[in-house]
């Protein structure tokens, strides 16, 4: 019965300072927008999907050289990450960054028991991440022949260019989402710290509980009225 009583108080105390709720809830949205669209650079990404398949291979069912080649899938990821790859790519880009920088954009994605991964770029300028994606690839299409000394690596579909590309990052409505209930929170803390922190006796019951005592009567407050001359 106690927990009731005070989950009741609680949304009593919280239902008198809703505008201080609503108003903390707003700032936090405000900030976040803010942030999100002023501040935050947007981040772009483009994909290439690469096929690891031996290209000339007598029986193409075979499933020894399936799983082989699924297996080639993890060390051919850190080969595409490999400054014998990503400083070539620099280079033909005439790019700024560093391998360690161009390394820190570029992720590897492959599915269980496929012979199909991708391989994603992440700029600030959509075309570069476009190009710089089409030219890991096609670079490491041409290298790992030397590397391995295999040639089983095809270039399943290229990055494209879009004429409006949307930022994979920030995402505006999650921000503003995660805004929305972080301020409540933060206002029904707030509120709820100012009602128990406020110790000045409001009503009977107030008066009853501090003291110990019953309360054998009350004035009720008179209106004033004004006195004509």
């Amino acid at each position: 019965m106690g927990e009731t009583v005070s989950i009741k108080e609680i949304y009593i105390f919280l239902k008198k300072r809703w505008k201080l709720v609503m108003l903390t809830t707003l700032l936090a949205v405000l900030i976040s927008g803010s942030v999100t669209y002023f501040i935050l650079t947007p981040v772009y990404q483009a994909s290439t999907q690469i096929l690891v398949n031996q290209k000339n291979a007598e029986n193409p069912i075979d499933v020894t050289q399936l799983q082989s080649n699924i297996d080639l899938i993890n060390t051919y990821s850190v080969i595409i990450k490999s400054p014998a790859i990503l400083e070539k790519t620099i280079e033909n880009l005439e790019l700024t960054q560093s391998v360690e920088e161009l390394n820190r954009r570029i992720t590897i994605n492959s599915q269980e028991n496929s012979q199909v991964f991708s391989l994603t770029v992440e700029d600030s300028n959509a075309n570069k991440a476009v190009e710089i994606a089409n030219n890991v690839s096609e670079t490491f299409q041409k290298e790992i022949k030397g590397i391995m000394n295999v040639d089983n690596v095809n270039i399943l579909a290229k990055a494209e260019y879009k004429d409006s590309p949307i930022p994979s990052k920030p995402k505006p409505l999650l921000n503003i989402a995660i805004a929305i209930v972080i301020g409540m929170l933060v206002g029904m803390a707030w509120a709820l710290l100012l009602e128990y922190s406020d110790s000045t006796l409001k009503d009977d019951q107030d008066i009853e509980s501090y003291l110990g005592l019953p309360v054998l009567g009350s004035i009720q407050k008179i209106p004033q009225k004004k006195i004509p001359q």
